[in-house]
């Protein structure tokens, strides 16, 4: 009797296979959402506002990301311009620039900061797509983890007699298709990138 209510409970809190597939599927979309923002933060011999719109800058008493406080603008190739909204934050803009991964030295003329994009060396071009290929592993990883999570789940959907043994190994299928479909994806972002710091 126990042994029922509990198989009868599992069932109840067992999600379906649709429910598992939404769930593994966003969560891949998100992994390689997270790879391609990232990469955005890459830089190549191209100026680009992606470049520096993460960079998280102090103002107003809190960390907030540089696409919040200021336009930014790329009016040459190899040049971008950042306009701050309150002339306050130029300041905290360029220490944050300063200070941030990008190795790129802040010019800033009391209304507007300009970043010079320097071209790149060879030794530098390597670092940067050894850096891409390590930020795809890290995608890669990401999904392969999510894709375990589905088939556990998928497994105890079959234990709690919510799905058939033959429906769990068709969501297994469906989940090895959507983990190669965002593997294909993340190594699609990561070969564009390479191209661009190898042809910049």
């Amino acid at each position: 009797m126990k042994d029922d209510r509990r198989q009868a409970d599992e069932a109840k809190s067992a999600p379906s296979a649709e429910e598992i597939l939404l769930d593994v599927e966003e969560r891949m979309e998100k992994a390689v959402s997270v790879l391609r923002e990232a990469l955005a933060g890459i830089r190549t011999g191209r100026a680009s506002a992606g470049l520096v719109d993460s960079i998280k800058v102090e103002a107003y008493g809190s960390l907030c990301p540089l696409k919040q406080l200021a336009s930014v603008s790329t009016p040459e190739p190899n040049q971008i311009v950042i306009r701050p909204f309150d002339p306050n934050t130029l300041k905290a803009i360029e220490k944050a620039i300063q200070s941030s991964d990008l190795g790129l030295n802040p010019q800033n003329d009391g209304r507007i900061i300009r970043l010079i994009i320097p071209p790149l060396s060879t030794e530098v071009r390597k670092k940067l797509v050894a850096r891409v290929k390590e930020l795809c592993e890290e995608a890669k990883v990401a999904i392969r983890n999510i894709r375990r999570d589905g088939n556990k789940m998928a497994d105890q959907a079959e234990k709690a007699k919510v799905l058939t043994e033959d429906e769990a190994k068709a969501l297994r299928e469906d989940i090895q298709e959507l983990t190669k479909k965002y593997e294909d994806q993340a190594n699609e972002l990561a070969k564009a990138r390479e191209k661009d710091i190898l042809e910049s």
